[in-house]
């Protein structure tokens, strides 16, 4: 007892100590905290009233029943989107909240019935219409109502469940792309595999009461993210990275080097090798045959435009119908074609998956499940976010062809054509 009395002494010396030195330094080591936790709070206070003010409309895009194009068609609606791209002053970032526009693409299965969807600020509805209809003059846009709003604004509850995640890359570094349509071409026959084929077919097998929602919010980013980022890992591919020393690490080598060479230098002249640097090789003799493939992949997707991209996906149903093995396991297996094992592909996230372990789960699982789905519902780019170049998102969103035979798929029922030109006029 004497010596838990005496631990308890000493732990109430410390504090009081530690209560009479933040007396004296106080106005030292609150004001960078508290101005930090301002900073925080203030310009998600400001982004969150900036995003709330433009209009938002949603376009369902009906695809023609006879497309026989590639998803590179789908690349125009996104250059095209790419002009939005804008740098802000301190003022419009830090007194007004601006940030870069962006849209939400959307691909939806209710009970199995499969729409296409686009999400984006009212006035840049003429923009997104008219790339569309350049590449797709059969296509059918509709305006409609927010699918989000016809289910419960709570799940979980009695009657409904959910699963859900946002989506990361496998590698950390976002200029690997993953795989593009322009693989999915079979060798033999030449014949193009629309990427979405095997999503659709999931996504047409949900049976009633239960919901597919897929999103992906994007924005263009600035070009200096290629110039930087990008160069960067072309560079350490080739063999050119930089490694940049601190000061004490150099010191560290210089001394490494003298005490090396000191005994040497005193019985007489010391001679250096000469070393060939690696980067002073060609890139044929000092790269293998997948390398160079990866470093190719690499420089022509840093070489189109890239976007930051917010991708969430939400699998959610009435529970005497809720089916993990379908929804979950049968989503991420059809997601798993676009991963590339030497490149990039997609994974949950699992700082965002709706599972919890050991302590309080019930309640922490409820509560992650409740936050994606208010994420999801507002389009926000809250959590892990990814780049990805035109092509990549042409390859995860495009309108399929008429190879995808699956019966679900909404498509437009007949071919849309002008007045003839000699229809009298009353």
């Amino acid at each position: 007892m004497d010596i838990i009395s005496s631990s308890i002494i000493g732990i109430g010396a410390d504090i009081k100590t530690a209560a009479e030195v933040m007396n004296y330094v106080w106005f030292i080591a609150l004001p960078p905290i508290l101005f930090f936790l301002f900073k925080e709070l203030w310009i998600y206070h400001i982004q969150s009233a900036y995003w709330a003010a433009p209009d938002w409309v949603v376009l369902e895009i009906i695809p023609p029943k006879n497309i026989e194009k590639s998803p590179k068609p789908m690349e125009a609606l996104f250059t095209t989107f790419a002009g939005v791209e804008k740098s802000f002053d301190i003022a419009e970032e830090y007194i007004s909240g601006m940030f870069p526009d962006y849209m939400s693409l959307e691909i939806v299965s209710n009970e199995g019935s499969v729409h296409f969807y686009i999400r984006s600020m009212k006035k840049y509805r003429h923009l997104v219409e008219a790339a569309l209809y350049a590449q797709y003059p059969d296509v059918e846009i509709l305006e409609v109502p927010d699918y989000v709003n016809e289910v419960p604004r709570v799940i979980p509850n009695g009657q409904w469940d959910l699963w859900g995640a946002d989506i990361a890359f496998t590698n950390k570094h976002d200029g690997y792309p993953i795989r593009t349509y322009a693989q999915f071409e079979e060798d033999i026959t030449g014949t193009m595999i629309d990427p979405l084929a095997g999503l659709l077919e999931v996504m047409g097998k949900l049976g009633p009461g239960q919901q597919m929602w897929l999103q992906w919010v994007i924005y263009p980013k600035s070009p200096s993210w290629g110039l930087k980022a990008g160069k960067a890992l072309a560079d350490k591919l080739k063999g050119k990275e930089k490694i940049e020393k601190s000061l004490l690490e150099s010191v560290w080598t210089d001394f490494q080097h003298v005490v090396t060479h000191l005994f040497a230098g005193l019985k007489g002249p010391v001679e250096f090798p000469a070393e060939k640097k690696k980067e002073d090789q060609p890139l044929d003799t000092r790269l293998s045959p997948g390398e160079r493939d990866v470093l190719k992949a690499v420089e022509e997707n840093l070489g189109k435009w890239q976007f930051g991209v917010k991708g969430r996906y939400v699998y959610l149903g009435r529970r005497e119908n809720f089916d993990k093995a379908l929804g979950v396991s049968g989503f991420w297996g059809s997601l798993k074609q676009f991963n590339d094992d030497n490149m990039n592909g997609f994974k949950p996230d699992n700082t965002s998956k709706t599972f919890a372990n050991w302590i309080n789960q019930r309640n922490r699982l409820r509560y992650r499940q409740r936050k994606i789905l208010r994420r999801y519902r507002t389009r926000n780019k809250d959590g892990v976010m990814i780049t990805l170049s035109t092509a990549e998102l042409a390859t995860i969103f495009h309108l399929p062809d008429m190879n995808v035979m699956a019966p679900s798929l909404t498509r437009v029922e007949a071919k849309r054509g002008g007045a003839p030109s000699n229809l009298p006029i009353e």
